[in-house]
């Protein structure tokens, strides 16, 4: 157990997150622990000062005071107090996190900053460097995707996004953690679609007192080919009579067993410009490991026939650091996906959820299959973007998680002219979503603009049968929070 002793103790959080990329998913308290980090802070003569001690060693960390708006005054707290601890445990481990003192989801916000201050993209990518010690080849990896997401990164002010959750799976992947079931004896299905249809209905009386339109649309899950084809027909049609002329359809067709030539012809009918297949691995072996029952050709062939079908934009997931998995394994998969040549590839680097059933198994009850080393998984990534690279693919959007295998991250490439908007509005959060489906959250902004964006979120209940009665509280929680400044 770690004690964290500290004068600031409403970063308690923020201070984990640091520990944990040195530490790994290690326990920590406020008050008792049998390793202490004990921090002091000062406000003297126009300084910030951050002083950590523990193990016989110190960091020191001062920097000018600020003295303006309250959530920027937090921020810059946050900021100094997080990268004080990092320089002590960096000190203390002798270790180099590749992503150095960044815990946040959204590494790219940083660049934009100080783009926005006035730097040049060079400029801003060298202050990554330095400000956070952020290693050069993440920093420029920074770079090369503000240049992909150039004009598709801010969307017109009087639009926004669309997410339509499908919340069921044929088997529930073992490192899982969404909100999202198996689809069983589908007894839940048609309740499910027709308390979303009313959302969808109800929603678009809103959208239209908002003076919004659609850009993008987007259907994830879970698995929404996991449905019958009429139903998930029945949910685009819906979506598109509701919110008409979206420049952007995506739809996650994602497991192979899922895919059939009837899905495929219904989203093309219904103008679906992109879809998702995804194989994980191609390594039988570790789909039977992780719980997907589906074989590597099964993707192949679902992949051929979407193109026999005429879908031109087709996205495909890896993820690396899989259990059982060595850098051979990984390096056949991405061979095999170079081979095919989707038009975009998402490489993701594993993430154990506590709410996961692969978390039991590696944490809880010690048994199950390991993780590469951290070193592997590095290698792993590296090699992904080595060789997507040299083929044509380029990064367009990143972004972290929690327990990522080797602190590392999730990248989207994309070849030129097939960036997914929808992507880029969310994971940038330039784009309001409206957010529809169990465990869907909506997130709208205000004064986009602004250097102190506000988001007001809204979150749908994760639980699919209490979303099926409670639906129209659903969207009473949306029209609190999208016209509250109206």
């Amino acid at each position: 157990m770690i004690w964290i002793r500290t004068d600031e103790p409403r970063f308690f959080s923020d201070l984990g997150d640091v520990l944990r990329l040195f530490y790994g998913d290690v326990a920590m308290s406020l008050e008792a622990g049998d390793v202490v980090f004990e921090h002091r802070f000062t406000d003297a003569d126009g300084l910030w000062t951050d002083t950590w001690t523990s193990q016989g060693r110190q960091a020191t960390l001062s920097q000018p005071a600020c003295d303006g708006a309250p959530l920027l005054v937090k921020r810059l707290r946050k900021r100094q107090v997080k990268q004080a601890l990092y320089n002590l445990l960096k000190d203390l481990t002798g270790m180099q996190p590749p992503w150095g003192s960044l815990t946040g989801i959204r590494p790219t916000r940083l660049l934009y900053e100080a783009m926005e201050a006035g730097m040049t993209l060079e400029a801003a990518v060298d202050h990554v460097t330095r400000a956070f010690d952020v290693a050069p080849d993440r920093a420029a990896l920074l770079g090369e995707i503000a240049q992909m997401q150039e004009g598709l990164r801010e969307p017109p002010e009087d639009s926004f996004d669309l997410y339509i959750g499908i919340p069921f799976c044929k088997t529930r992947c073992s490192y899982c953690s969404f909100s999202s079931g198996e689809i069983g004896d589908g007894r839940l299905v048609e309740p499910y679609v027709e308390a979303l249809l009313r959302e969808i209905g109800q929603c678009k009386g809103l959208m239209q007192e908002a003076g919004v339109r659609l850009r993008a649309g987007y259907v994830g899950g879970g698995t929404p080919t996991a449905i019958p084809g009429e139903d998930l027909e029945r949910i685009l049609a819906a979506a598109q009579e509701a919110f008409p002329e979206a420049v952007e359809w995506t739809v996650e067709a994602g497991r192979p067993d899922t895919i059939d030539e009837d899905k495929l012809r219904r989203l093309r009918d219904r103008g679906v410009s992109r879809i998702s297949v995804n194989p994980q691995t191609f390594n039988d072996d570790t789909l039977r490991r992780i719980g997907r029952a589906h074989t590597g050709a099964e993707t192949i062939a679902a992949y051929e026939l979407a193109r026999r079908l005429g879908f031109d934009d087709i996205n495909m997931d890896i993820i690396a650091a899989l259990p059982g998995e060595g850098v051979e394994d990984f390096a056949h998969t991405l061979d095999v996906v170079r081979e095919l040549a989707p038009d975009s590839v998402t490489v993701h680097s594993l993430a154990i959820k506590r709410s996961s059933r692969l978390h039991e198994q590696l944490a809880v009850a010690g048994n199950g299959y390991g993780q590469v080393s951290r070193e592997g998984a590095a290698e792993m990534i590296a090699m992904a973007r080595s060789r997507l690279t040299a083929d044509g693919w380029r990064p367009y959007y990143l972004y972290r998680q929690k327990y990522m295998a080797g602190n590392l991250e999730n990248v989207g490439y994309a070849k030129p002219g097939k960036a997914c908007l929808y992507n880029i509005g969310n994971m940038e959060e330039t784009a309001s979503v409206l957010a529809l489906g169990a465990g869907a959250i909506t997130k709208w902004l205000f004064d986009p603009k602004c250097r102190d964006l506000r988001i007001e979120r809204a979150p749908n209940v994760r639980n699919i049968e209490e979303y099926i009665h409670r639906v129209d509280e659903m969207v009473r929680r949306k029209r609190d929070v999208i016209l509250r400044d109206l």
